[in-house]
């Protein structure tokens, strides 16, 4: 992937990079690390398109051509089943910093965190703003999707494998992985789970699994 060769430059987003409207949130962030005017700031449209600009007292304005980058390959999505407390957050944000393309929250049969509708939408529109903020600290050119919240069939359906003690060495053949909960996979999701990958030799928590599943996978797209 092409990157802006000022990497110390804040990463901003914005819908449109001819028009570069700058979100309040990102205005806020951009004071938060007292960018003055006249620094330079990357803005990004969040699917690897950038250009160079410049801050200016209220906005950004360019000074840079817009630059295309390559989606490194393959794609990397990593689902996890919903835990209790701030630990979504954590995994959103970690999953973000190491470059994973999809993250896909679902409840698994021994999910002890059960949203209603209303819940869920403030929850997944809070774990955007974690995918988004932590895309910029990480001076990310692509924001993650953050998928609605899934079922096991359909996390299994979309060609995901298990993440389960015994399984096969994590590879880029399986790109796609699922974390179980803390309280691990039912015997019916195993039975009709089949395929699944090994990520240590140790028992791991949940947030801990996914946060390794991503390293382990991210890295080697990488080619360490």
């Amino acid at each position: 992937m092409t990157q802006p060769p000022l990497t110390h430059a804040p990463h901003i987003f914005v819908d449109d990079l001819d028009v570069l409207d700058l979100e309040p949130a990102d205005d806020h962030h951009l004071r938060v690390l007292r960018i003055a005017p006249g620094a330079a700031v990357v803005a990004c449209d969040g699917k690897g398109a950038w250009r160079l600009c410049r801050r200016t007292a209220s906005a950004i304005e360019p000074y840079g051509l817009t630059t295309s980058s390559t989606r490194p390959v393959p794609d990397i999505a990593i689902a996890f089943a919903l835990t209790k407390g701030e630990k979504p957050e954590l995994v959103v944000q970690k999953l973000t910093e190491l470059g994973v393309d999809r993250i896909v929250p679902f409840f698994a049969e021994r999910s002890v965190v059960r949203w209603d509708e209303a819940r869920a939408q403030k929850n997944l529109d809070r774990l955007r703003r974690v995918a988004r903020e932590a895309a910029m600290q990480s001076r990310r050119l692509t924001l993650p999707v953050v998928t609605d919240v899934a079922s096991v069939a359909s996390v299994g359906a979309q060609g995901f494998v298990r993440a389960d003690r015994g399984g096969d060495a994590l590879s880029l053949r399986s790109p796609f992985v699922a974390i179980g909960p803390e309280g691990g996979w039912s015997d019916d999701e195993r039975s009709s789970w089949p395929g699944s990958v090994e990520l240590a030799a140790t028992v791991l928590r949940a947030e801990t699994a996914a946060i390794a599943a991503a390293a382990i996978l991210t890295a080697q797209r990488g080619g360490a």
